[in-house]
């Protein structure tokens, strides 16, 4: 075992997107488990027909660009982070659209739902906004997910979108977990009588947002350029008490703080605290990118939600209808597509290779028979083991593991590390703002 033995200073763990702003901002090192940055916020190329990935883009512009965890869209943001951002790499903007499919009745309704209300069949639109207005602001109690989706929404839409969709969506815990944040699914009465009008209207947390010309790679490696990342060192361990730690290849550093972005459950596990709650569950997401040539009835939307879909993925998500530059030069135009598409599972659920080659196939299958697309040049499955956080009703295992984590002179921040929801531009905030209160202590 090989010591580090460098003056301990304060260390930065995980060189994803919050990571990397973190180190950017204050020129402290970072200690990263894989051989490269970003995390699941991070692009990768594809040549059609083949199965290789390729980290840029070749210099013909001839492949597939594809994101490990689906689009990683960016929305909403302080001023100031966008203006930084925009300072590393050209930005388009964009406007949402977005829709569920009820494939039952072969119809597509534009996101989000309930304030959308007048492409319904009538009788339904009238009952769903009667039971929406029924209650709205209910004094009834409210403990898990579905029942916030209950009172909220209604039977009606709950039984035709909430409900089987969120069961997809959580992997089956939002019978069991506490509401989520409520901008997710905004309800708003005066937005929903005005869609029940014919008036629709575009709601919600990411009714705009923008995205790399060049692709999140290029964000990245910007921000790569002004870190010092020291790769492929996975944390297994986390010495408390003699402030050390320690690496799979046998390593260890010391340190006199730590700013860690590892998810919270895992942080917990590998410094042996022990906290007087249960864990709060979060699922992980299996994600395949496919790169095909358009079929008759492919979506226009950037994403679909699926509340029912025969292989159980949730959504589905056209990275060409974003911009024609996630196609090879050859195929923009106009006849080619590249779609994700995302399936939930519960953390400790690992689907096997079979498992996974099976849903591959499923899934081709189903959206050929949508007639979304036809010939599929290149698929490629990626694995998103903490996708989204959940807590359970009256948890505070996430308030007391993060107090005695800081107690211990560890300091977790970003989507994963603080068990929150939040885009990559909040993640980027929490970098930059902890980056910057640690230059200045350590001055």
């Amino acid at each position: 075992m090989t010591l580090n033995k460098k003056a301990k200073e304060t260390i930065i763990l995980g060189a994803g997107i919050t990571g990397l702003s973190a180190s950017y901002v204050s020129g402290l090192p970072v200690y990263e488990s894989t051989d490269n940055v970003g995390g699941i916020c991070n692009s990768y190329y594809m040549r059609k027909n083949s199965e290789e990935r390729l980290e840029s883009q070749p210099m013909d512009d001839e492949s597939y660009r594809f994101e490990n965890g689906g689009g990683h869209w960016i929305f909403g943001g302080d001023p100031s982070v966008i203006r930084m951002m925009r300072s590393l790499a050209t930005f388009k903007n964009y406007p949402r659209k977005a829709s569920v499919f009820l494939e039952k009745d072969d119809l597509f309704i534009p996101y989000p739902i309930q304030n959308n209300l007048s492409y319904l069949d009538k009788k339904i639109s009238k009952r769903a906004f009667k039971e929406i207005e029924k209650n709205y602001d209910p004094p009834k109690a409210i403990k898990t997910f579905k029942d916030w989706l209950s009172v909220n929404f209604g039977k009606s839409l709950c039984d035709i979108f909430f409900h089987p969709f969120n069961n997809l969506y959580t992997a089956g815990l939002y019978k069991i977990i506490a509401p989520q944040d409520g901008y997710k699914s905004p309800v708003n009465k005066e937005d929903v009588r005005k869609s029940f009008l014919g008036n629709s209207n575009s709601v919600g947390y990411n009714t705009t947002f923008i995205y790399p010309e060049n692709g999140l790679d290029e964000l990245m490696r910007r921000l790569k350029d002004g870190c010092k990342i020291n790769f492929s060192k996975e944390v297994i361990k986390i010495d408390l008490k003699n402030k050390t730690v320690h690496f799979s290849d046998k390593s260890f550093v010391s340190y006199k703080e730590i700013i860690s972005t590892i998810p919270l459950d895992k942080m917990i596990q590998i410094t042996g605290i022990k906290i007087a709650e249960k864990f709060n569950p979060s699922t992980s997401v299996l994600v395949l990118n496919i790169g095909a040539k358009k079929g008759e009835s492919c979506p226009k939307d950037h994403w679909v939600y699926m509340p029912h879909s025969k292989a159980g993925f949730h959504r589905v998500g056209f990275y060409s209808n974003v911009d024609q530059s996630f196609l090879p030069k050859s195929h923009r135009g106009g006849n080619y597509v590249s779609i994700y598409v995302e399936k939930a599972y519960q953390k400790r659920r690992v689907p096997s290779k079979k498992e996974v080659d099976e849903f591959s196939k499923d899934v081709i299958s189903e959206i050929k028979e949508l007639g979304w697309v036809s010939e599929v040049e290149v698929f490629d499955p990626t694995w998103i083991e903490t996708a989204y956080t959940w807590s359970y009703p009256k948890s505070k295992w996430r308030e007391k593991s993060l107090r005695e984590l800081e107690r211990n002179n560890i300091y977790q921040i970003g989507r994963y590390g603080r068990w929150v929801f939040q885009g990559l531009a909040d993640s980027i905030k929490d970098g930059l703002m902890i980056g910057a209160a640690f230059m200045q202590k350590n001055k």
